[in-house]
Protein backbone atom coordinates (compact mmCIF):
# COMPACT_ATOMS: atom_id res chain seq x y z
CA UNK A 1 0.00 0.00 0.00
CA UNK A 2 1.44 3.66 -1.01
CA UNK A 3 1.86 5.96 1.49
CA UNK A 4 -1.36 7.71 -0.08
CA UNK A 5 -3.38 4.64 0.04
CA UNK A 6 -2.95 4.70 3.62
CA UNK A 7 -3.32 8.15 4.25
CA UNK A 8 -6.97 8.43 2.34
CA UNK A 9 -7.78 5.43 4.75
CA UNK A 10 -6.73 7.05 8.03
CA UNK A 11 -8.56 10.14 6.44
CA UNK A 12 -12.11 7.82 5.58
CA UNK A 13 -11.96 7.26 9.90
CA UNK A 14 -10.19 10.40 11.49
CA UNK A 15 -12.46 12.87 13.36
CA UNK A 16 -12.70 16.65 12.59
CA UNK A 17 -12.52 16.04 8.65
CA UNK A 18 -16.46 17.59 8.58
CA UNK A 19 -14.53 21.04 9.18
CA UNK A 20 -12.26 20.72 6.16
CA UNK A 21 -14.92 22.33 4.36
CA UNK A 22 -15.84 24.99 6.53
CA UNK A 23 -12.23 26.60 5.45
CA UNK A 24 -11.61 28.61 2.32
CA UNK A 25 -8.75 26.48 0.70
CA UNK A 26 -7.09 27.15 -2.44
CA UNK A 27 -7.58 24.05 -5.10
CA UNK A 28 -4.45 22.75 -5.12
CA UNK A 29 -2.93 23.87 -2.39
CA UNK A 30 -1.50 21.67 0.35
CA UNK A 31 -1.18 24.82 3.49
CA UNK A 32 0.93 23.25 6.29
CA UNK A 33 1.80 26.91 7.33
CA UNK A 34 -1.45 27.06 9.97
CA UNK A 35 1.50 27.92 12.85
CA UNK A 36 1.96 31.73 10.55
CA UNK A 37 -0.86 32.42 9.46
CA UNK A 38 -4.34 30.26 9.70
CA UNK A 39 -6.65 29.48 6.83
CA UNK A 40 -9.44 31.57 6.15
CA UNK A 41 -13.23 29.96 8.22
CA UNK A 42 -15.59 30.60 5.45
CA UNK A 43 -17.86 32.07 7.83
CA UNK A 44 -15.71 34.76 8.38
CA UNK A 45 -16.25 36.38 4.68
CA UNK A 46 -20.31 36.07 5.77
CA UNK A 47 -19.06 37.60 9.22
CA UNK A 48 -16.77 41.22 7.70
CA UNK A 49 -19.12 41.16 4.66
CA UNK A 50 -22.17 42.12 7.67
CA UNK A 51 -20.16 44.18 9.82
CA UNK A 52 -18.87 46.01 6.51
CA UNK A 53 -22.30 46.45 4.95
CA UNK A 54 -24.80 46.21 7.63
CA UNK A 55 -23.06 47.58 11.05
CA UNK A 56 -20.13 49.72 9.76
CA UNK A 57 -22.58 51.04 6.64
CA UNK A 58 -26.25 51.16 7.70
CA UNK A 59 -25.45 51.66 11.72
CA UNK A 60 -22.24 53.89 11.64
CA UNK A 61 -21.06 55.17 14.51
CA UNK A 62 -24.74 53.62 16.63
CA UNK A 63 -23.18 50.49 15.84
CA UNK A 64 -20.67 51.04 18.72
CA UNK A 65 -23.67 50.45 21.16
CA UNK A 66 -26.47 48.59 18.98
CA UNK A 67 -24.03 46.10 17.47
CA UNK A 68 -21.93 46.14 20.93
CA UNK A 69 -18.80 46.64 19.32
CA UNK A 70 -17.67 48.70 22.55
CA UNK A 71 -17.29 45.24 24.32
CA UNK A 72 -15.74 43.18 21.70
CA UNK A 73 -12.62 43.08 23.34
CA UNK A 74 -13.58 41.67 26.55
CA UNK A 75 -16.23 39.19 24.82
CA UNK A 76 -13.77 38.21 22.52
CA UNK A 77 -10.81 37.91 25.68
CA UNK A 78 -13.68 35.92 27.58
CA UNK A 79 -14.15 33.15 24.60
CA UNK A 80 -10.56 32.77 24.49
CA UNK A 81 -10.33 32.35 28.08
CA UNK A 82 -11.26 28.61 28.54
CA UNK A 83 -9.09 27.69 25.53
CA UNK A 84 -6.06 28.78 27.75
CA UNK A 85 -7.26 27.74 30.91
CA UNK A 86 -8.37 31.20 32.30
CA UNK A 87 -11.25 33.03 33.73
CA UNK A 88 -13.15 34.71 31.08
CA UNK A 89 -12.27 38.29 33.14
CA UNK A 90 -8.78 37.71 33.05
CA UNK A 91 -8.16 37.75 28.89
CA UNK A 92 -8.66 41.15 26.96
CA UNK A 93 -8.31 40.48 22.94
CA UNK A 94 -6.40 44.34 21.79
CA UNK A 95 -3.33 45.23 20.54
CA UNK A 96 -0.72 42.89 18.88
CA UNK A 97 1.58 40.62 21.22
CA UNK A 98 4.57 42.70 20.74
CA UNK A 99 2.59 45.37 22.58
CA UNK A 100 1.04 43.14 24.57
CA UNK A 101 4.35 41.36 25.68
CA UNK A 102 5.77 45.21 26.43
CA UNK A 103 2.71 46.36 28.68
CA UNK A 104 3.12 42.97 30.63
CA UNK A 105 6.90 43.13 31.01
CA UNK A 106 6.47 46.60 32.41
CA UNK A 107 3.69 45.63 35.03
CA UNK A 108 5.56 42.61 36.32
CA UNK A 109 8.72 45.67 36.39
CA UNK A 110 5.96 47.90 38.58
CA UNK A 111 5.29 44.54 40.66
CA UNK A 112 8.54 43.71 41.81
CA UNK A 113 9.96 46.90 42.45
CA UNK A 114 14.07 46.46 42.92
CA UNK A 115 14.92 43.74 40.96
CA UNK A 116 14.91 44.61 36.74
CA UNK A 117 16.47 41.32 35.19
CA UNK A 118 14.03 39.69 32.63
CA UNK A 119 15.34 36.10 32.36
CA UNK A 120 14.24 34.41 29.09
CA UNK A 121 16.33 32.28 26.71
CA UNK A 122 18.53 32.78 24.03
CA UNK A 123 16.79 31.61 19.95
CA UNK A 124 13.10 32.69 21.89
CA UNK A 125 11.09 34.84 19.32
CA UNK A 126 13.14 37.99 18.62
CA UNK A 127 10.39 39.91 19.05
CA UNK A 128 10.21 39.34 22.80
CA UNK A 129 13.66 40.23 23.52
CA UNK A 130 13.47 42.97 21.79
CA UNK A 131 10.72 44.17 23.91
CA UNK A 132 12.77 44.01 26.92
CA UNK A 133 15.61 45.83 25.05
CA UNK A 134 13.20 48.74 24.70
CA UNK A 135 13.17 48.95 28.45
CA UNK A 136 16.17 48.31 29.09
CA UNK A 137 17.00 51.41 26.34
CA UNK A 138 15.47 53.55 28.94
CA UNK A 139 16.86 52.39 32.06
CA UNK A 140 13.72 50.57 33.04
CA UNK A 141 14.88 46.57 32.45
CA UNK A 142 18.17 44.31 32.07
CA UNK A 143 18.24 41.73 29.94
CA UNK A 144 19.50 38.20 31.16
CA UNK A 145 19.30 34.85 29.06
CA UNK A 146 20.08 31.69 29.84
CA UNK A 147 20.36 28.09 28.08
CA UNK A 148 16.87 25.98 28.37
CA UNK A 149 18.45 23.42 31.06
CA UNK A 150 20.59 26.74 32.88
CA UNK A 151 17.18 28.90 33.32
CA UNK A 152 16.19 27.71 37.28
CA UNK A 153 19.68 28.31 38.16
CA UNK A 154 19.64 31.40 36.43
CA UNK A 155 16.17 32.77 38.52
CA UNK A 156 18.85 35.19 41.72
CA UNK A 157 17.24 37.65 43.52
CA UNK A 158 17.12 40.32 40.38
CA UNK A 159 15.08 38.77 38.12
CA UNK A 160 12.03 40.39 38.16
CA UNK A 161 10.23 38.35 35.55
CA UNK A 162 10.79 34.90 33.73
CA UNK A 163 9.52 35.34 30.12
CA UNK A 164 9.29 32.51 27.98
CA UNK A 165 7.29 31.12 25.22
CA UNK A 166 5.50 28.19 25.60
CA UNK A 167 6.00 26.26 22.21
CA UNK A 168 9.54 27.39 20.32
CA UNK A 169 9.18 29.41 17.02
CA UNK A 170 11.17 27.00 15.15
CA UNK A 171 11.53 23.51 17.07
CA UNK A 172 7.83 23.52 18.11
CA UNK A 173 9.66 22.14 21.98
CA UNK A 174 7.12 22.96 24.87
CA UNK A 175 8.06 24.10 28.22
CA UNK A 176 6.71 22.69 31.60
CA UNK A 177 4.95 25.55 31.89
CA UNK A 178 4.11 24.54 35.96
CA UNK A 179 7.45 23.22 36.72
CA UNK A 180 9.21 26.64 35.62
CA UNK A 181 6.21 29.14 36.94
CA UNK A 182 6.99 27.50 40.25
CA UNK A 183 10.42 28.03 40.11
CA UNK A 184 9.94 31.61 39.40
CA UNK A 185 7.63 32.19 42.18
CA UNK A 186 10.08 30.14 44.64
CA UNK A 187 12.87 32.48 43.77
CA UNK A 188 10.57 35.73 44.08
CA UNK A 189 10.15 36.14 40.23
CA UNK A 190 7.11 36.67 38.40
CA UNK A 191 6.03 34.77 35.17
CA UNK A 192 4.68 35.84 31.50
CA UNK A 193 4.06 33.22 29.01
CA UNK A 194 4.20 33.68 24.72
CA UNK A 195 1.17 31.40 23.77
CA UNK A 196 1.55 32.36 20.33
CA UNK A 197 2.07 29.31 18.88
CA UNK A 198 0.20 27.23 22.09
CA UNK A 199 -3.02 29.02 21.84
CA UNK A 200 -5.97 27.38 19.69
CA UNK A 201 -3.27 24.61 19.16
CA UNK A 202 -2.93 22.67 22.34
CA UNK A 203 -4.14 22.27 25.99
CA UNK A 204 -2.95 25.42 28.30
CA UNK A 205 -3.79 25.94 32.12
CA UNK A 206 -3.37 29.32 33.33
CA UNK A 207 -4.89 29.14 36.19
CA UNK A 208 -3.89 25.21 37.01
CA UNK A 209 -0.07 26.64 36.76
CA UNK A 210 -0.77 29.20 38.64
CA UNK A 211 0.48 31.45 35.84
CA UNK A 212 0.67 35.48 36.56
CA UNK A 213 0.43 36.60 32.74
CA UNK A 214 0.47 35.67 29.57
CA UNK A 215 0.10 36.74 25.46
CA UNK A 216 -0.46 35.48 22.56
CA UNK A 217 -1.52 36.10 18.89
CA UNK A 218 -5.07 35.81 16.99
CA UNK A 219 -3.63 35.26 13.49
CA UNK A 220 -2.30 31.35 13.88
CA UNK A 221 -4.32 28.29 15.28
CA UNK A 222 -7.31 30.85 15.80
CA UNK A 223 -7.27 31.95 11.95
CA UNK A 224 -8.45 35.19 13.04
CA UNK A 225 -6.14 36.53 9.61
CA UNK A 226 -3.52 38.56 8.78
CA UNK A 227 -2.78 41.18 11.54
CA UNK A 228 -5.32 40.20 13.66
CA UNK A 229 -5.86 41.47 17.38
CA UNK A 230 -3.83 39.70 19.98
CA UNK A 231 -4.76 39.28 23.78
CA UNK A 232 -3.45 39.33 27.39
CA UNK A 233 -3.88 37.93 30.70
CA UNK A 234 -3.33 38.70 33.88
CA UNK A 235 -4.08 36.35 36.81
CA UNK A 236 -7.16 37.64 39.12
CA UNK A 237 -4.80 38.34 42.00
CA UNK A 238 -2.66 40.31 40.18
CA UNK A 239 -5.53 42.91 39.09
CA UNK A 240 -5.24 45.41 41.92
CA UNK A 241 -1.92 45.83 41.50
CA UNK A 242 -1.69 46.27 37.61
CA UNK A 243 0.04 48.69 36.12
CA UNK A 244 0.40 49.38 32.50
CA UNK A 245 2.67 52.30 30.53
CA UNK A 246 0.05 52.97 27.56
CA UNK A 247 -2.44 54.66 29.58
CA UNK A 248 -5.01 54.97 26.86
CA UNK A 249 -8.56 56.36 27.05
CA UNK A 250 -10.29 53.03 26.38
CA UNK A 251 -8.62 52.07 29.23
CA UNK A 252 -9.68 54.46 31.85
CA UNK A 253 -12.35 53.55 34.01
CA UNK A 254 -14.71 55.88 32.08
CA UNK A 255 -13.55 56.34 28.64
CA UNK A 256 -16.58 58.64 27.52
CA UNK A 257 -16.41 61.26 30.81
CA UNK A 258 -13.65 62.55 29.10
CA UNK A 259 -11.50 63.19 32.45
CA UNK A 260 -8.29 65.26 32.25
CA UNK A 261 -6.61 62.69 34.74
CA UNK A 262 -6.61 59.23 34.13
CA UNK A 263 -7.74 56.48 36.50
CA UNK A 264 -7.67 52.95 35.12
CA UNK A 265 -10.51 50.91 34.28
CA UNK A 266 -10.73 47.88 36.62
CA UNK A 267 -9.07 44.35 35.64
CA UNK A 268 -7.29 43.25 32.34
CA UNK A 269 -9.89 46.35 30.79
CA UNK A 270 -6.60 48.75 31.61
CA UNK A 271 -4.90 46.57 29.39
CA UNK A 272 -7.00 48.81 26.61
CA UNK A 273 -5.17 51.96 25.13
CA UNK A 274 -6.68 53.02 21.98
CA UNK A 275 -9.79 52.83 20.04
CA UNK A 276 -10.23 48.49 19.06
CA UNK A 277 -9.95 47.60 15.87
CA UNK A 278 -13.49 45.98 14.91
CA UNK A 279 -13.29 44.44 11.61
CA UNK A 280 -10.09 42.26 13.16
CA UNK A 281 -11.61 41.53 15.80
CA UNK A 282 -15.14 40.61 14.65
CA UNK A 283 -12.64 38.19 12.16
CA UNK A 284 -11.37 36.75 15.12
CA UNK A 285 -14.25 36.33 16.80
CA UNK A 286 -15.24 33.78 14.14
CA UNK A 287 -12.12 31.70 14.21
CA UNK A 288 -12.07 31.47 17.82
CA UNK A 289 -15.45 30.24 18.34
CA UNK A 290 -15.22 27.75 15.56
CA UNK A 291 -11.80 26.17 17.76
CA UNK A 292 -14.08 26.61 20.90
CA UNK A 293 -16.61 24.29 18.80
CA UNK A 294 -13.91 21.68 17.92
CA UNK A 295 -12.23 21.91 21.36
CA UNK A 296 -8.69 22.20 22.30
CA UNK A 297 -8.61 18.09 23.15
CA UNK A 298 -9.53 17.01 19.71
CA UNK A 299 -7.47 19.53 17.89
CA UNK A 300 -4.59 18.39 19.45
CA UNK A 301 -4.94 14.43 19.31
CA UNK A 302 -5.03 14.94 15.80
CA UNK A 303 -2.62 17.42 15.31
CA UNK A 304 -0.26 14.45 17.18
CA UNK A 305 -1.75 12.05 14.79
CA UNK A 306 -0.65 13.93 11.89
CA UNK A 307 2.65 14.95 12.65
CA UNK A 308 3.37 11.29 13.49
CA UNK A 309 2.49 10.48 10.21
CA UNK A 310 5.06 12.68 8.91
CA UNK A 311 7.82 12.22 11.09
CA UNK A 312 7.53 8.49 10.83
CA UNK A 313 7.07 8.62 6.98
CA UNK A 314 10.15 11.35 6.72
CA UNK A 315 12.07 8.49 8.73
CA UNK A 316 11.51 5.93 6.48
CA UNK A 317 11.93 8.04 3.20
CA UNK A 318 14.71 10.67 4.43
CA UNK A 319 16.28 8.93 7.16
CA UNK A 320 19.16 11.30 6.82
CA UNK A 321 17.01 14.27 7.41
CA UNK A 322 17.54 16.21 10.95
CA UNK A 323 14.89 16.44 13.12
CA UNK A 324 15.02 19.41 15.24
CA UNK A 325 12.06 19.24 17.06
CA UNK A 326 11.19 16.46 19.89
CA UNK A 327 10.63 12.76 18.91
CA UNK A 328 7.98 12.64 21.24
CA UNK A 329 4.47 14.34 19.98
CA UNK A 330 3.69 15.29 23.62
CA UNK A 331 6.90 17.17 24.25
CA UNK A 332 6.11 19.53 21.12
CA UNK A 333 3.84 22.22 19.69
CA UNK A 334 1.20 21.58 16.53
CA UNK A 335 4.12 21.69 14.50
CA UNK A 336 7.77 19.40 13.43
CA UNK A 337 10.99 20.81 12.53
CA UNK A 338 13.53 19.59 10.08
CA UNK A 339 17.47 21.08 9.22
CA UNK A 340 18.79 20.85 5.97
CA UNK A 341 21.60 23.40 4.91
CA UNK A 342 19.61 24.17 1.55
CA UNK A 343 16.32 24.52 4.29
CA UNK A 344 15.39 27.88 1.87
CA UNK A 345 15.83 26.53 -1.51
CA UNK A 346 13.68 23.06 -0.57
CA UNK A 347 11.08 25.44 0.86
CA UNK A 348 10.69 27.61 -2.18
CA UNK A 349 10.56 24.34 -4.87
CA UNK A 350 7.50 23.29 -2.33
CA UNK A 351 5.76 26.04 -2.96
CA UNK A 352 6.27 25.98 -6.29
CA UNK A 353 4.76 22.45 -6.17
CA UNK A 354 1.56 23.66 -4.10
CA UNK A 355 2.95 22.68 -0.68
CA UNK A 356 3.20 25.88 1.68
CA UNK A 357 5.43 25.40 4.32
CA UNK A 358 7.86 27.48 6.50
CA UNK A 359 11.48 28.52 6.22
CA UNK A 360 13.28 29.45 9.39
CA UNK A 361 17.00 31.01 9.18
CA UNK A 362 19.44 29.45 8.43
CA UNK A 363 18.27 25.83 8.23
CA UNK A 364 15.23 25.10 9.22
CA UNK A 365 12.26 23.64 7.55
CA UNK A 366 8.97 23.97 9.56
CA UNK A 367 5.80 22.52 8.59
CA UNK A 368 2.09 23.13 10.92
CA UNK A 369 -0.27 20.98 11.23
CA UNK A 370 -3.61 22.64 11.73
CA UNK A 371 -5.84 19.77 12.24
CA UNK A 372 -9.33 21.33 11.67
CA UNK A 373 -8.25 21.52 8.12
CA UNK A 374 -5.22 19.45 7.24
CA UNK A 375 -5.84 16.30 6.15
CA UNK A 376 -3.18 12.54 6.38
CA UNK A 377 -3.55 12.79 2.30
CA UNK A 378 -2.32 16.54 2.91
CA UNK A 379 0.57 14.97 4.44
CA UNK A 380 1.36 12.13 2.57
CA UNK A 381 1.49 13.71 -0.48
CA UNK A 382 3.72 16.50 1.06
CA UNK A 383 6.53 13.63 2.00
CA UNK A 384 6.50 12.51 -1.48
CA UNK A 385 7.50 15.69 -2.80
CA UNK A 386 9.57 16.44 -0.14
CA UNK A 387 11.72 13.49 -0.82
CA UNK A 388 11.54 14.17 -4.41
CA UNK A 389 12.84 17.18 -4.09
CA UNK A 390 15.78 16.18 -1.56
CA UNK A 391 16.75 12.83 -3.68
CA UNK A 392 16.17 14.45 -7.06
CA UNK A 393 18.30 18.13 -6.52
CA UNK A 394 15.32 19.60 -7.72
CA UNK A 395 15.81 22.85 -5.42
CA UNK A 396 18.98 23.01 -7.22
CA UNK A 397 18.27 22.72 -10.73
CA UNK A 398 14.78 24.82 -10.52
CA UNK A 399 17.26 27.57 -9.23
CA UNK A 400 15.63 27.91 -6.12
CA UNK A 401 19.26 28.22 -4.50
CA UNK A 402 19.40 31.88 -5.07
CA UNK A 403 18.49 33.04 -1.67
CA UNK A 404 15.26 36.36 -1.97
CA UNK A 405 14.73 38.53 0.87
CA UNK A 406 12.79 36.13 3.29
CA UNK A 407 9.77 36.99 4.99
Amino acid sequence: MSLVDAAQQLDGAAPLREFRDRFDLPEGVIYLDGNSLGALPRATKARIAEVVGQEWGEGLIRSWNSADWIALPQRVGGKIAPLIGAQPHEVIACDSTSVNLSKLIAAALHMRSGRKAILSEPGNFPTDIYMVEGLEAQGLATRKLAERDALIDALDEDVALLMLTHVHYKTGETFDMAALTKAAHDAGALVLWDLSHSGGALPVELNKCNADFAAGCGYKYFNGGPGAPAYAYVAERHHGDLQQPLTGWMGHAQPFAFDDDYAPAPGVDRLLAGTPPILGLSALEVGVDMIAEIGIDRLIAKSRELSEFFRQAISERLPDLELVSPTDPTQRGSQISFRHVEAYAICQALIARGIIGDFRDPDILRFGFAPAYVSFEDVARAVEALGEIIETGDWDRAGFKQRAAVT
